[in-house]
Parts: C-alpha cells; sequence; structure tokens
C-alpha cells in the first residue's frame, strides 16, 4: 500500500492561520473532508482509500491540522508533560472547539458550503466538534477510532503512557523514523503486508515536511486542546447528522470504550467493531474503511 500524492496548497484564513490542503477529484463532486489525528500530517492518509473515494464519484479534500506538517504553528502555550498526566491544559491554550473552527473557515474558503465529514483519532473529536459546533457544515459524520473526552473511557493503556512519557525527540531523519517504527510497533499492525515500508515512507516524509525537526511543543499544544476541551458528550447529544463510529477492538492508544461512548452518546449512531484493528490504517484496514465510508455517505444521497 503507497501514501497518498498530493499538489500541496495553502489557505490564509480569516483567523490568521495558514492551513496546507490538497484537493483531489472532480471538484463539482460531493466532498469528503479527511481530518488527521494527533500529531499526524495529511500525508498519512492511504492512497487507496483516496482513489476509492474519488472513483465513487466524490471529491476528496485533506489538511495538515494546525501545528502540524507544512501548516502554521500556533504561538499559544503548550502544556509541560506533568500537566499532560494530570489533564490540565495551561491558561491561553487552543481548544478542540478553535481546531474545528479552522476546518470550518477552510471549507469556507474552498467555496464547499458543506461535507461529508470522516476524522480519525483527534481528526475524529474534531469532525465531532464541527458536526455539533457548524451544524450546516456536515453533511454525515464518520468517526475512527476517536472519543468523547470523558475521562473514563477511550484512554491509553498503561503500556502506551509509559512509552508516550519516555519518549525523546528525534534529532534527524533517521531517529524519525525509527521512533515513529517503534511506536507504531506498538499501537499498530507490524504484520500487516507493507507495514514496515509504509511507516518508514510516513515517517520520512513527515520529517521533510516538518521542517526536519520534531517540534514537540507542536505536538505537545494539540494535546493541550483535547485537555482544553475535556468532556464533550453534552455537545455530542445534540449532532443530527448521520454517524459512523468505527473502532477496532485491539487499539492501544484509544482504549475501544470511547468509540463505544460516542456510538452511545450520538443520537441514532451505528457503531462499527472492526476484530483485530488497532491504532492504524493500514492495508487491509484501508480498504475495508474506505467500503464503510461509502456506504454510510451513500445512505445520505
Amino acid at each position: 500500500m503507497s501514501l497518498a500524492t498530493h499538489i500541496e496548497q495553502f489557505a490564509t484564513l480569516p483567523n490568521g492561520l495558514r492551513l496546507c490542503y490538497a484537493s483531489h477529484g472532480d471538484e463539482s463532486a460531493p466532498v469528503v473532508l479527511l481530518i488527521a489525528g494527533l500529531g499526524v500530517q495529511m500525508v498519512y492518509w492511504p492512497a487507496v482509500l483516496i482513489e476509492q473515494l474519488v472513483t465513487a464519484g466524490y471529491r476528496v479534500v485533506c489538511f495538515d491540522n494546525r501545528d502540524a506538517g507544512r501548516s502554521a504553528r500556533a504561538a499559544t502555550p503548550h502544556p509541560s508533560k506533568w500537566q499532560q498526566l494530570t489533564g490540565k491544559a495551561p491558561a491561553g491554550s487552543y481548544s478542540l472547539e478553535d481546531m474545528a473552527d479552522d476546518t470550518a473557515l477552510l471549507l469556507d474558503h474552498l467555496g464547499i458550503g458543506q461535507a461529508h465529514l470522516v476524522g480519525m483519532s483527534m481528526g475524529g473529536m474534531i469532525a465531532q466538534t464541527l458536526a455539533y459546533r457548524h451544524p450546516q457544515k456536515a453533511a454525515s459524520l464518520v468517526s475512527i477510532f476517536s472519543t468523547t473526552g470523558h475521562r473514563k473511557v477511550g484512554q491509553p493503556a498503561l503500556s502506551t503512557l509509559w512509552r508516550m512519557a519516555r519518549a525523546k525527540a528525534p534529532r534527524n531523519q533517521a531517529q524519525a523514523v525509527e521512533s515513529y517504527r517503534s511506536t507504531m510497533t506498538h499501537i499498530g499492525e507490524g504484520t500487516a503486508p507493507g507495514a514496515q515500508a509504509l511507516w518508514e515512507n510516513y515517517a520520512s516524509q513527515a520529517w521533510l515536511r516538518n521542517g526536519e525537526r520534531a517540534d514537540a511543543r507542536a505536538l505537545f499544544r494539540q494535546i493541550g486542546a483535547i485537555l482544553k476541551s475535556g468532556d464533550r458528550t453534552p455537545h455530542l447529544r445534540s449532532i443530527q447528522v448521520p454517524c459512523l463510529v468505527v473502532h477496532g477492538d485491539q487499539d492501544r492508544m484509544v482504549h475501544p470504550s470511547g468509540g463505544v461512548a460516542t456510538a452511545q452518546v450520538i443520537p441514532n449512531a451505528r457503531h462499527e467493531v472492526i476484530a483485530g484493528m488497532r491504532h492504524e490504517i493500514n492495508a487491509p484496514q484501508a480498504q475495508r474503511l474506505a467500503a464503510l465510508i461509502l456506504h454510510h455517505i451513500g445512505q445520505q444521497q
């Protein structure tokens, strides 16, 4: 499996942020918006996923969130590791609501009135937030291995937290590749076809697109956004668009209870549990996710 190749473009939003984005397919077609997760860049999305959506007649738009990839870096405080462990965001940090607003402004910039929202992990949180904060922008919602923000659900495994706490910022591309491989060996599926090559390809691209630096503060600011927004359960109850919640039963980064809770609080949400799926979109999962997404959004036409 290969990662998607993008023609990268930039949008300067009314709030002053500059986001990097890419568009695939007929610009007049219904839009599927792919929203990436914590620290993840838009080049993560598998080519086969985008190709299947485009072949089915959709326009696919993906982008780097603020503080990721080639998008702008924020000038706000980031939480310390102690604040991350205690679940407290520093004063002045931005929130998931701010990131959802970024996304709405990007859609406006592109002249897109409404889109099918597909988010993974933190991107699922942003998609959920966009769906209740800007309901007119959402045609449907797909939340992939994400959660509600409630402290009692969707938490990482202790082994994952331990690895995150001990992680050191890479100083060069080789270290970045090795660090990503180590992380994905723990939370991903290393025996999947082409997994090792895929991890190396993504980590290399991400390092270069990130200005050949680790930029841990940017990652921490995104973590701060999650902490600041806290439990979004009351807001999720107000979502009215059709929602599909997808989660694997072997997820060590976002416990499957996060998916259960999300599906329980969003009215009429459908919950799809994928046996053996971890916190990764690999070759087999990309094919299955494309089919699930197309079935879900096809029902809304």
